[in-house]
């Protein structure tokens, strides 16, 4: 299997004139400035020391609206990655940015200095909900850029959240399903927090914005998970990077952040298939059960903090779990 490495290479707000409600990338990704040339080819090197040569890498852009840049600054970021690509370091470079700044001259500046991978910060495609964030711009510009960037051969990400201000579960549910319909291949879900010095952290205040409960939106996500395994999108990250600031409560007001949120939304996961499983198999001797699964899935079934285990505890007297090297995915047996 391909080991896929990413180096990071964050951005915060560059280029980007709007102040979406939610967003202070600064305090979100703990940077305080941009990096220049000679930083970003500093933090490539750094993560060059540390992954295995046989890894496949790639650089990626975060944070900003990359392409809200002139095309003579994106290049001088692009053009730091050239060496690396020429010599066979770096096999490509991804980037985020918003999709009202996706044009046919951008694409194809692009697509000459080794752009494999663009994602779009959509967030939302209901309407209701972009206009009550201040997103400013249309689910129709989503569709449009996406359309555009698969048409020049990119692979397509769309990133999205679950409760932003006028969302609903549903919402959330019909964003994901036009994420899989416009042909993205990855997608990363990002609960909405509150992080201070936002315009959501005004309205959590005045009372005009309640988060989501962190049991909400491990729910939510996990539903949104499994819809996108569904259809083969690629999820790229569950939860927000857990940056010192958001750790410590430095940056962050409200909402549900956990510092392994992935691990408590495949811990559901797990606990649901175990429910399952055995009311299919009618295991009614409470004195001991026996779980088996495979090695990769065996910590997110045994659930965070053992969590699944303890569930068990209630109805049986001894529970063990046990990986499995004939089985794969999320087979289980149980017995």
């Amino acid at each position: 299997m391909k080991q896929y490495y990413t180096i990071p290479i964050f951005i915060p707000e560059k280029a980007c004139p709007f102040r979406c409600t939610y967003c202070n990338q600064y305090k979100i990704a703990d940077t305080p400035t941009v990096p220049d040339a000679i930083q970003t080819k500093t933090i490539i090197e750094k993560y060059l020391k540390t992954i295995p040569s046989y890894g496949i890498k790639r650089i990626a852009f975060f944070g900003g609206s990359f392409t809200g840049m002139s095309i003579e600054e994106q290049n001088k970021y692009l053009d730091i990655a050239t060496p690396y690509i020429d010599s066979g370091e770096i096999s490509s470079i991804q980037l985020s940015t918003r999709p009202d700044y996706i044009t046919e001259d951008i694409l194809e500046n692009l697509k000459g200095h080794g752009v494999k991978i663009i994602e779009l910060g959509a967030q939302s495609l209901d309407e209701a909900v972009l206009k009550a964030t201040g997103r400013g711009h249309t689910a129709y510009d989503i569709e449009r850029a996406a359309e555009m960037i698969r048409s020049y051969g990119f692979s397509l990400g769309l990133q999205m959240m679950i409760g932003l201000p006028e969302d609903t579960p549903k919402k959330s549910m019909e964003t994901a399903n036009k994420i899989i319909r416009a042909g993205a291949k990855y997608t990363r879900i990002y609960p909405t927090l509150v992080i201070k010095d936002t315009v959501l952290e005004k309205l959590f205040h005045q009372g005009k914005y309640t988060p989501l409960s962190l049991a909400e939106a491990v729910s939510q996500c996990k539903d949104l998970l499994l819809l996108f395994e569904k259809h083969g999108i690629e999820i790229l990250r569950t939860g927000l990077h857990p940056s010192e600031g958001l750790i410590n409560g430095e940056n962050l007001v409200a909402g549900p952040f956990h510092v392994s949120f992935k691990e408590l939304v495949y811990s559901e996961i797990w606990r649901d298939i175990i429910i399952s499983k055995l009311a299919d198999c009618d295991k009614t001797d409470s004195r001991e059960i026996n779980i088996s699964v495979a090695p990769s899935e065996i910590n997110y079934a045994i659930g965070y903090g053992s969590s699944n285990r303890e569930f068990l505890k209630r109805s049986y007297n001894k529970v063990s779990f046990k990986a499995d090297s004939s089985i794969s995915g999320r087979g289980i047996t149980i017995r």
